[in-house]
């Protein structure tokens, strides 16, 4: 007989991240896989990180992307990624909710966010150290549970940017762009710590926003993203 914990496991719905720079369409996606998968009887649902407005961690967040603490290279990145990783645990019991009481949760942003906007302020050794220290915080010391698959929207810094100009207010900045993503190197640097992430983990896709230099469309990469969450999540 499983132990209660084990058979608490065993219980919990499928957990897809949505992963990818910022501008590279998360929120759309993830609110279009919802929508596909709930059209197919599954009970699904959804979080995005950080959680702004429903965690303390979450509004200083919004304060560091503000620039109220410095710049980018002002604020060690494993003290920035206490932050996020501090959103995440205070939304622990949201999220263990959710999985327990549904068959999918899809996430916009997760765990590899952080590594991949922490790390990418750093190289070699010392961006493979930020990673090694970031992923035991959130999984080790914090218990959050391991996504059964990743699904990576990749698009160049410069597009994603053109596609930020185009981003209606957000309720953590009046600013266009964030700290973040008003630095075109430091996304890129992001983008190519995903893709190395990507390349070293079997439960991890790639999907290309672009083709043949151009846009996809919102519902061609939609249908990409479904084919791909159903077989990550075992969904026939």
């Amino acid at each position: 007989m499983l132990k209660n914990s084990e058979a608490l496991v065993a219980q919990r719905g499928k957990l897809i991240a949505i992963e990818g720079i910022d501008g590279s369409g998360k929120g759309t996606q993830t609110a279009r896989l919802v929508e596909a998968l709930s059209r197919t009887g599954r009970r699904c649902t959804s979080l995005s990180f950080p959680r702004y407005s429903d965690t303390f961690f979450g509004a200083r967040i919004g304060d560091f992307l503000n620039g109220r603490f410095g710049s980018l290279a002002d604020v060690d990145p494993f003290l920035a990624a206490m932050l996020f990783a501090g959103d995440r645990f205070e939304s622990k019991p949201v999220l263990d909710q959710a999985l327990a009481s549904h068959d999918v949760v899809i996430l916009d942003r997760y765990v590899a966010s952080n590594v991949a906007h922490q790390a990418g302020k750093r190289t070699g050794h010392e961006g493979r150290r930020l990673t090694e220290w970031i992923e035991r915080l959130e999984f080790d010391v914090y218990g959050l549970p391991h996504p059964d698959g990743v699904l990576l929207l990749d698009l160049p810094a410069r597009d994603a940017q053109n596609l930020i100009a185009k981003k209606s207010a957000r309720n953590y900045t009046e600013k266009a762009a964030d700290l973040q993503e008003a630095d075109a190197v430091y996304l890129e640097n992001v983008r190519q710590v995903y893709l190395d992430l990507a390349s070293q983990n079997s439960t991890w896709r790639i999907i290309s926003v672009l083709r043949d230099a151009s846009l996809r469309s919102i519902d061609d990469i939609a249908a990409e993203v479904l084919q791909i969450a159903k077989t990550l999540a075992s969904l026939s």
